[in-house]
């Protein structure tokens, strides 16, 4: 017996007239952004989808292209605390989450009680510069607090501030020193942002404002608080079941033992993209809508958001990382392959 689907009831006009103002809301986000970093409009959309999805952002390119200035932009004009770790492969989990020390009494005496110093975790938006830098008991410090917004230090437990991101860079071609980031952990990311080289407009208008008497200063557009409440009118915008099967269909032909499965993925493959992905892209195509103005996402938001939702979840075997295949491509043929009802 076939099931029939009821379609989905429009918005009302009270959270259309909300949306509208969300999309106005993200343009001015977008434009203050956009007054220090040069360019890198996807980049940009792929930070803000991550505060907006309330996920963490992985930003990947060559030193130099504004990775930490952008993130930092971002955290400015949404007027939230920012704490930025310097990852090094000597940083230890408590200079991240934390420490307790005695405490001396008023006497000068010490006391026999500990006091918890925060560590810089203890934020709203934490830049992770060159995450890959650290060790892996370093980077694992992080694991509980990406996914439960918790930290556990001395046998108890501590609340993160409220949002909660972690916005980490990596630089793609220096190996030499570095630690790659576990299945486990990259898994805790919502995107994984390539930063592009910029072309030649670009790198002019660099030069002009970086070389020039522009002040690059930004003004806080929004507060954390209006954050949450555009978190949570995205999360409510409607979705059509059809829309849901074609983002579970994409995520299953990433598996190589798929029906679906295309013959890059079966042949270079190991392992498909996590349900962390599905959830990843339908997020992700809620904010690419809210971000036009649109009321609900369409199969065209599916598709733009896949590639940076899943590049870092579907794992490429032996054969395909000797031969040097982007794991890109193979999204490229998945894409091309499942198509919408």
């Amino acid at each position: 017996m076939t099931e029939i689907s009821a379609p989905i009831s429009a918005p009302s006009a009270d959270t259309a007239a909300q949306l509208q103002v969300l999309a106005a809301d993200l343009r001015t986000l977008v434009d203050e952004v956009q007054q220090v970093v040069v360019g890198q409009d996807m980049v940009i959309r792929g930070v803000i989808t991550c505060l907006l999805a309330g996920g963490h952002g992985l930003l990947e390119g060559v030193p130099g292209l504004g990775k930490t200035l952008l993130i930092r932009t971002v955290a400015e004009a949404v007027s939230m605390s920012f704490n930025r770790i310097q990852f090094t492969p000597d940083l230890m989990p408590a200079d991240i989450l934390g420490t307790s020390f005695l405490v001396e009494g008023e006497d000068g005496s010490v006391g026999r009680t500990l006091q918890y110093q925060p560590g810089p975790i203890f934020a709203n938006i934490v830049l992770a510069d060159e995450i890959n830098r650290a060790t892996p008991k370093t980077q694992s410090a992080l694991l509980e607090a990406m996914a439960e917004k918790q930290v556990t230090t001395g046998g108890q437990t501590r609340a993160l501030p409220s949002p909660f991101f972690v916005l980490a860079t990596q630089n793609p071609l220096e190996q030499e020193g570095t630690y790659p980031l576990p299945e486990a952990q990259l898994d805790r990311f919502l995107f994984k942002i390539n930063v592009e080289f910029p072309d030649e407009e670009e790198l002019i208008s660099i030069l002009d404002r970086t070389t020039g008497s522009h002040d690059g200063k930004v003004r806080p557009v929004l507060t954390g608080e209006r954050l949450v409440e555009m978190q949570q009118l995205v999360r409510a915008m409607p979705v059509t079941p059809s829309l849901t099967r074609y983002v579970v269909r994409l995520l299953r032909a990433t598996h190589p033992d798929d029906k679906n499965a295309t013959e890059g993925v079966k042949q270079y493959v190991r392992f498909g993209g996590s349900p962390r992905g599905a959830q990843s892209i339908l997020l992700a195509a809620r904010v690419r809508a809210a971000l036009e103005g649109r009321e609900s996402p369409s199969a065209e938001d599916v598709r733009a958001v896949v590639p940076q939702a899943l590049r870092h979840r579907v794992l490429l075997n032996f054969e395909g990382e000797a031969e040097g295949v982007s794991t890109d491509a193979v999204l490229e043929q998945v894409l091309a392959k499942v198509k919408p009802d």
